[in-house]
């Protein structure tokens, strides 16, 4: 996967006595190692993936030699914390190819949520229905080959618990609805589709919605009380937050995949549809 930066030149105008108009443009710029050749290393391969600094001079991965500007002093600068960040570069896992954020669902925020829907239920012992997870939580792309420590720490760095909650169907539905009309989030367990603001249907294991019935949820600390506007322990019958935050639980998922000889895989696979007003669904968005 080629880790991208984007570059934004600031335009400013100099106004004032002596100072004519001036005009400035700018163009958005994708940093893509392109001109040294430079890639996201990892714990064993920093020369071949950053390139050396010797004396005076930079030579990059591509074989070109930098002697003097920006170029060589930001080199250095990241050659000299490496040691630090050994620890994070190891290789922890590996992924069946790149998985990126899209919205309404993706492979990284199917295979996300349905990970944290089997943690939940190894935890408490009982069947979660739903998961109900945010995709702002999810803060990086999933590389494609390679998994460094510090690829899932980046992806999941902030301190949410996980929680497990059991909800009436007439409370689920009122978050479906509430997905519907105003953008969904990730969520497993269901197939929803929505059209035109409003929940068309909503099915678990290919039974409808029961609002009678008692669901359990899987979800985080930050979603229970007004994150993202949500209140996931509205009118909850039991609510269960467990010590550890997000990373602490999906980190030994992680390594626990590769132990077994797995991947890190997911995949899309339609369980959450947003149709036009003509009922065509529409096409998934990179966020």
């Amino acid at each position: 996967m080629k880790r991208l930066m984007t570059l934004m030149v600031v335009l400013w105008v100099c106004l004032g006595v002596g100072c004519g108009a001036q005009t400035f443009s700018w163009k958005r710029i994708t940093m893509d190692g392109s001109r040294t050749g430079v890639k996201a290393s990892s714990a064993e391969n920093v020369p071949e993936s950053l390139g050396t600094v010797k004396g005076r001079t930079y030579t990059a991965p591509n074989g070109k030699k930098f002697r003097r500007g920006a170029t060589r002093e930001a080199a250095k600068a990241l050659l000299a914390v490496q040691g630090d960040m050994a620890d994070v570069k190891q290789v922890i896992a590996h992924s069946a190819g790149e998985m990126v954020k899209e919205y309404p669902e993706s492979a990284l925020s199917n295979w996300f949520v349905d990970a944290m829907m089997d943690i939940c239920a190894q935890k408490t012992g009982r069947k979660v229905d739903l998961g109900i997870l945010n995709f702002g939580g999810i803060r990086r792309d999933m590389p494609g080959g390679d998994i460094m420590l510090d690829d899932i720490m980046s992806m999941f760095p902030f301190k949410n618990n996980l929680c497990y909650v059991s909800l009436k169907g007439k409370d689920v539905r009122v978050l479906l609805d509430q997905f519907a009309a105003s953008g969904w989030q990730v969520i497993g367990g269901a197939r929803c589709v929505s059209q035109d603001g409003r929940l068309v249907s909503a099915t678990f294991d290919g039974q409808p919605l029961d609002d009678e019935k008692v669901y359990g949820v899987m979800t985080i600390s930050f979603l229970l009380t007004g994150g993202d506007n949500l209140y996931i322990n509205r009118n909850a019958l039991e609510v269960i937050t467990f010590d550890e935050y997000v990373l602490d639980v999906i980190l030994p998922y992680v390594k626990g995949l590769e132990a077994e000889g797995k991947l890190i895989e997911g995949r899309k696979d339609g369980r959450v549809q947003v149709l036009d007003s003509a009922g065509n669904p529409i096409p998934a968005v990179r966020i």
